[in-house]
């Protein structure tokens, strides 16, 4: 079981993601918001896979590829803090992905395969983790992160944007 990281072992801007799972395992987390996803994702009609809920706001296909970018970039420092890698990672900049990630030739049905494939990948990286490897701290965006850390706020991260969805686009 990969229990929730303490407050203040994680960025505080973390807290917010964290607090939005109710699950207690990691690995139950990623499953289950994986499964709330794709079952959102097939409740979305064609017609609002383009949609914008304001000027400059991004398109509903941008948020999944959003979700599934951050998703690989947090697993990224995972891997590496887990494999005792200290070296310090820099940031990336989530508007730029979003506006570069060539979603308008893409359906979201392949943009939320794209986002299950790295989910299971996500999955199968913390499963066999230990919990020296998963509280290794390292350095990303000029924060002090864990594996452990990165994968709760990444269950989180989907779920925030997932309930913002629902509100915004549907």
């Amino acid at each position: 079981m990969i229990l929730k990281p303490k407050y203040e072992d994680i960025p505080e801007y973390c807290r917010y993601f964290i607090d939005l799972i109710k699950d207690t395992d990691l690995i139950e987390a990623l499953k289950n918001s994986r499964d709330y996803t794709l079952n959102l994702m097939s409740t979305v009609p064609a017609e609002k896979e383009n949609f914008s809920y304001g000027e400059g706001k991004w398109t509903l296909k941008q948020v999944v590829c959003h979700i599934a970018d951050c998703e690989r970039i947090y697993a990224y420092r995972a891997l590496r803090f887990s494999r005792r890698d200290n070296t310090q990672l820099e940031g990336f900049e989530e508007d730029k992905y979003a506006v570069n990630a060539n979603v308008s030739i893409r359906s979201l049905k392949e943009i939320t395969e794209e986002y299950k494939s790295i989910r299971e990948s996500t999955i199968k990286l913390y499963e066999y983790m230990t919990d020296e490897m998963l509280d290794f701290k390292g350095i990303a965006n000029e924060m002090l992160y864990a594996p452990r850390s990165l994968g709760w706020m990444g269950a989180g991260h989907n779920m925030h944007h997932c309930n913002f969805i629902k509100e915004r686009y549907l």
